[in-house]
């Protein structure tokens, strides 16, 4: 639990506070204490570990046992006991920019709105205009208001998945523009993190005014924030901030290294270039002694000056890739080419909207050597899960299928669920029959961290099982990943030769850049899925090497960039 984290729980208890209309000066002590924490130049952690939690400003003896309570177990009791006094879908509610306690108590109270959907549906029906204060204009901010949460992440920051396309939509639009050289995303979307704060993009070009003028005509732009002479800055559709900076040739390369990031990649870069008597900065390296500048044409030229290997963006982030670049021993990284088939995929016989066949048809386009026809198990009620004797008779469509289509195999499988008990949903018979059997959490979500571990440790354990999905089972602007022990869960993983999952899924991406690498350093298997539900998500692939680059994995770490011979005998078909 980092400073930020602590701070969210302490504004989140105080929001929950002024929802039930207790005291506002209790209200106001978490405000200030999260305020304080939040700005601290020492980790929260080292504090208390030298006892010294009670020195922060506006943390009394009340708070700071809140304080220890959330670092030593995730959360407090006094949250978890307030929290459950609120419907779960007014907290949804609270979380929409615009809305907060205030205003979510008087839906609730007045128009019996107890979730987002009924939220816009009393929008949509006029009936918030006739509250006090209420009015059309605040429907309709309302309503943008909830579309750009559901796109957003609980940090307020956007998807990788939603800005991305953005970025790519307004590049397409600025590459026909004759005043524009090249253009190209730099920030934490260009390092692929699973989040973005806003787009920034830098543009070569030798009219900056008239780029300039070309971005700010772009159709979709909603409000100017500002336009300078080399920065202009742009609210897109009404929902993210895009940065253009647009620079001149000599120092397109340290200012794309520059803004790319990350803050601590460029920090580290800094000292070294100091360490050779070098400032480095966007413009380039100016000698300590003559402050004459070098520039850069290109990126790599920054990286060759000061001896490293180029390190590709989403390694930037200040975990070794700059002593590997001096060592030249940066990895390999795995790429699209490298995956030869899907282990994670859903048909119509249970949550999925395309048939055995049609998915068939569509991993053989993408020229896949094999995918997983893995459909829910009968817990999950609520995606129409397959009892035994359904399950039977989805194996042998696969079989059918395999029968019809040639140059892909299909294999039959299932997404088992792993029960609040850590029973799984099938026999160990039924199990046997498969050709890959992968196991999940879906239900039961809140159980505390002894019991999750257990049970996901349990099912790990099962020699019939073969990979272990979203092990964390968070999801972007819905929930955090659940309290479970992963240090053990790794080991278990390995102990037991089991394959974790880069689920690839958007709303996912679970195990995340942190949690891969270490599976990885550990020696775990990997694969990376896409949880198909539709066609199109075979598409989201390209998320989950997202993660894996960003987790330092090469081809040889993960299971499906295996041709169909190899997968076969690591999954003991015959």
């Amino acid at each position: 639990m980092n400073n930020t984290k602590v701070a969210a729980f302490l504004n989140r208890m105080a929001s929950l506070l002024e929802f039930k209309g207790e005291n506002p000066y209790k209200i106001k002590a978490y405000q200030r204490a999260a305020r304080n924490i939040k700005v601290l130049d020492e980790d929260l952690s080292s504090l208390y570990e030298k006892g010294r939690i009670s020195e922060i400003p506006g943390v009394g003896e009340a708070i700071r046992d809140k304080v220890i309570e959330i670092l030593t177990k995730g959360t407090f009791e006094a949250y978890e006991e307030t929290i459950a006094e609120i419907p779960p879908g007014v907290l949804d509610i609270m979380d929409i920019p615009g809305i907060g306690p205030k205003t979510a108590k008087l839906f609730h109270e007045k128009l019996d709105i107890g979730s987002i959907e009924e939220l816009v549906r009393a929008a949509e029906e006029h009936r918030i205009r006739r509250l006090a204060r209420m009015g059309p204009r605040q429907e309709e901010k309302i309503i943008r208001s909830v579309q750009r949460h559901l796109k957003s992440s609980d940090s307020g920051r956007t998807p990788l998945a939603v800005a991305s396309p953005i970025a790519d939509q307004i590049k397409e639009q600025l590459n026909t523009c004759p005043y524009i050289r090249e253009i190209i995303a730099a920030g934490s979307l260009r390092r692929r993190k699973e989040t973005v704060k806003n787009i920034d993009l830098l543009a070569l070009s030798d009219d900056p005014q008239a780029a300039a003028d070309a971005f700010l005509d772009l159709k979709s732009v909603t409000d100017v924030i500002e336009k300078g002479e080399s920065l202009i800055s742009i609210i897109y559709k009404g929902m993210i901030r895009v940065d253009l900076r647009i620079i001149p040739k000599g120092s397109f390369g340290p200012s794309l290294q520059h803004f790319t990031g990350s803050k601590e990649h460029n920090v580290h870069l800094r000292k070294l270039a100091l360490s050779k008597g070098y400032r480095l900065s966007e413009y380039g390296f100016a000698d300590t002694e003559t402050n004459t500048l070098k520039t850069c044409e290109s990126e790599k030229e920054v990286y060759d000056f000061l001896g490293l290997g180029y390190p590709v963006p989403e390694l930037r982030e200040d975990r070794g890739e700059i002593e590997a670049g001096m060592e030249k021993a940066l990895p390999g990284l795995i790429d699209m080419k490298d995956i030869k088939g899907d282990l994670h995929v859903h048909s119509n016989w249970s949550d999925g909207k395309n048939s055995i066949e049609e998915l068939a048809v569509a991993a053989l386009e993408k020229g896949y050597e094999y995918v997983a026809i893995t459909d829910h198990s009968h817990s999950t009620a609520i995606a129409s899960g397959l009892s035994d004797k359904k399950l039977l008779e989805h194996a042998r469509d696969v079989d059918r299928v395999n029968e019809k289509i040639e140059g892909i195999r299909l294999l039959s499988g299932t997404e088992c669920d792993i029960r609040s008990n850590g029973k799984l949903d099938y026999s160990n018979e039924v199990l046997e029959s498969l050709d890959i059997v992968i196991v999940a959490v879906h239900a039961a979500l809140e159980q505390d961290r002894k019991t999750m571990t257990k049970r996901i440790v349990t099912a790990l354990e099962n020699e019939h099982v073969d990979i272990l999905a979203h092990p964390t089972g968070r999801k972007f602007g819905k929930r955090g990943a659940y309290d479970v022990d992963m240090e053990k869960v790794f080991q278990t993983a390995l102990d037991n030769d089991k394959i974790l999952e880069i689920n690839s899924s958007p709303a996912r991406l679970d195990l995340n850049d942190i949690n891969a690498r270490i599976a990885k350093n550990l020696g775990i298997k990997l694969a990376i899925s896409t949880d198909t539900h539709k066609l199109d998500n075979f598409n989201n692939i390209r998320y989950g090497i997202d993660v894996a680059r960003r987790a330092w994995v090469e081809p040889q770490d993960v299971v499906n960039t295996r041709k169909l011979k190899e997968i076969s005998s690591l999954l003991g078909i015959r």
